[in-house]
């Protein structure tokens, strides 16, 4: 006989293989992107001591760095001052480390120089930040 738990599911006993799924409103990652409109490149931070953060990329060049004069300020001391720079032009928009102490990581891979497509991840220090080019599609998976 299977037990049922709190929620009403049926746990079967001995050894066989379950499947749990959890609620929607019980998710402990925020959909961090779902009021954002975007109408330019943006980068959002989703790990880091400023998580939610979201940063328009305007203009040709965007620097990111520790250093508050950056037109990305990353207030942490695992970024450097200068720690890299963030280029759009006709051959679309990539990232290129500024010589940091840390480096530049973009979808898990150290960088000197890196293309940035829609949904590229950059970790700078302890940060971990999203590239979007454009309003991400919610993909839903219940039932």
């Amino acid at each position: 006989m299977a037990a049922v738990d709190s929620t009403h599911n049926s746990v079967p006993s001995g050894d066989a293989t379950c499947v749990f799924r959890m609620p929607m409103n019980d998710m402990t990652a925020p959909d961090l992107m779902k009021a954002q409109v975007i109408s330019k490149p943006v980068l959002t931070i989703i790990k880091g001591p400023q998580t939610g953060n979201t940063f328009e990329l305007e203009g040709a060049l965007t620097t990111v760095g520790r250093d508050p004069a950056n037109s990305i300020f990353l207030n942490d001391m695992t970024v450097s001052r200068s720690h890299a720079k963030i280029k759009h032009d006709a051959s679309g928009v990539s990232i290129e480390d500024l010589g940091s102490l840390n480096g530049t990581w973009v979808d898990g891979a150290i960088v000197s120089n890196a293309p940035l497509h829609d949904g590229s991840s950059i970790q700078i220090g302890t940060f971990t930040l999203i590239y979007h080019e454009s309003q991400p599609e919610r993909i839903e998976t219940g039932e």
